[in-house]
């Protein structure tokens, strides 16, 4: 068996199981003696399904033994705990859903399950996905891998670590405004972003429903487009699903960018970004350039700026709406007080986090009568003047290529007293989410020893250039075989 199971791919676990070398029960207790050991000191995990996960290898390996299995029967999985799974607790990192067993899969869960994955447990997050660094979790803070003082990212904080930590084969995170991609840097890992209604969203709890979707976290962009071509598809149960044909994601993972168009948008080198990442991310534009793609420096997309104001209305304002639900009634935390109206104030204030009254206050505000032209809807139109833009942009280009993040991994407890310098943690991957547009984060170098991200970002379902342009500069780096000594 081999010594490094901890840092296997899923193409590389695939053929030790084909190969008969491994069985997914081994590679299964493995991860689970891992995350035993180094899980008190990451905190990815908020619940461990190792009786589920052995019990799924067990019959992953009937399925091998016959020669019956695809491309993700028996390898280990870490689902960020926002999407429901039948069961097993799902709690939004929330103590207003601390106890939820739904009696559900999330659609992407039970394509998991239909190809035989096998389910480790439920990743830590920012409650209900409101977050940049996994602080706001009502458990505790996930760290970072390559350094225990600092955050991992967020909202998908537990779904990178695990995987950055060797703690998991893969994860499944959601990006809102960055959930999936900001982490994705933060750890040295690859995140990815479907087009808005690639992905079913079925079974995800909503946050902002016209930004949520669900995406991979992977070690490499090929285990990233294996995810992909199971996950990603129609479904009649989310109307806002895309009823577009899913191509095999595979095929694009070509080393040559020759004849290739890229730009390079000047408005995302911001303000305060730091030297280091500047400097990896101009010399992985660098790279690019050099298998082939034409580059062209001076890109201009000049409603960027507004893309953070547009996001922390549109937002909070669908978020006031979606949690307008947790009333404790129906399922969840309910607090008993003498009148329902008390019993309903008490549950949401003690049932809901700071960061989360936060946003819900923010949005009722920018929804309410006499605002609602002035907030609200502006924004709306704001909206549509950046998704023109990129559409522009693209009429020439192939893709966009941009930092993930503007600084490397902060120190945890940094910005946690002031919201709007955690905000700009995501001002770089907001905007794509306003567009509905596909992106990843992939591993582009170190500074001090702290992950650097590359964002790569092209047109509504051009998911196959996205992952042409990530794989050909993975292949000609070693970023993404590094791995946090823990």
């Amino acid at each position: 068996m081999p010594d490094n199971l901890a840092e296997l791919t899923i193409h590389q676990a695939r053929e030790l199981l084909k190969g008969r070398q491994l069985s997914s029960v081994e590679l299964t207790r493995a991860y689970l003696d891992r995350i035993s050991k180094i899980e008190p000191e990451v905190q990815a995990f908020v619940t461990i399904t190792d009786e589920l996960a052995l019990k799924q290898a067990e019959a992953a390996d009937r399925l091998l033994a016959d020669d019956n299995a695809g491309p993700l029967t028996g390898i280990p999985v870490l689902i960020k705990d926002v999407i429901c799974t039948r069961g097993v607790r799902t709690t939004c990192s929330s103590k207003i859903l601390e106890n939820l067993v739904p009696p559900y899969d999330a659609t992407v869960v039970e394509k998991l399950k239909a190809g035989n994955a096998v389910i480790l447990g439920k990743a830590n997050m920012d409650e209900f996905a409101m977050g940049s660094s996994t602080e706001n979790s009502a458990f505790f803070t996930t760290h970072n891998p390559w350094d225990l003082s600092r955050v991992p990212g967020g909202s998908s904080g537990g779904s990178a670590a695990g995987v950055a930590a060797g703690e998991t084969v893969y994860a499944l995170g959601s990006d809102t405004g960055g959930s999936i991609r900001q982490p994705a840097g933060f750890c040295s890992v690859v995140g990815f972003k479907p087009t808005y209604g690639r992905v079913r969203r079925y079974g995800l709890v909503a946050f902002a429903s016209s930004l949520d979707q669900i995406g991979p976290l992977t070690r490499d962009v090929t285990d990233c487009a294996l995810v992909m071509n199971t996950i990603a598809g129609y479904d009649s149960r989310d109307s806002t699903s895309a009823p577009e044909p899913v191509p095999d994601y595979t095929r694009c993972l070509k080393a040559d960018l020759k004849g290739m168009r890229i730009g390079v948008p000047k408005e995302y080198f911001v303000e305060g970004m730091q030297a280091e990442v500047d400097k990896a991310i101009k010399a992985g534009i660098g790279q690019l350039e050099k298998l082939g793609a034409e580059i062209d420096w001076e890109v201009s997309l000049p409603h960027t700026p507004y893309a953070l104001a547009v996001y922390y209305i549109i937002a909070p304002s669908e978020a006031s709406a979606n949690l307008a639900r947790y009333d404790g009634v129906k399922y969840g935390f309910s607090y008993q007080a003498p009148s329902m109206w008390e019993s309903l104030e008490r549950t949401r204030q003690h049932g809901f986090g700071a960061e989360v009254k936060r946003r819900i206050m923010l949005g009722t505000y920018a929804l309410s009568a006499g605002y609602y032209d002035a907030y609200y809807l502006k924004a709306q139109k704001v909206r549509t003047l950046i998704r023109r833009e990129f559409d522009r942009a693209f009429e020439k280009y192939d893709a966009l290529v941009t930092p993930t993040s503007p600084t490397v991994p902060f120190k945890i407890g940094e910005k946690v007293d002031d919201p709007l310098q955690m905000y700009l943690s995501d001002v770089c991957t907001m905007p794509v989410n306003i567009a509905g547009l596909p992106a990843i984060s992939i591993p582009a170098g170190f500074a001090d020893g702290l992950p650097i991200g590359l964002q790569i970002i092209s047109k509504p379902f051009a998911e196959e250039t996205i992952f042409k342009v990530a794989h050909a500069y993975e292949q000609s780096t070693d970023w993404h075989k590094r791995r946090p000594k823990i």
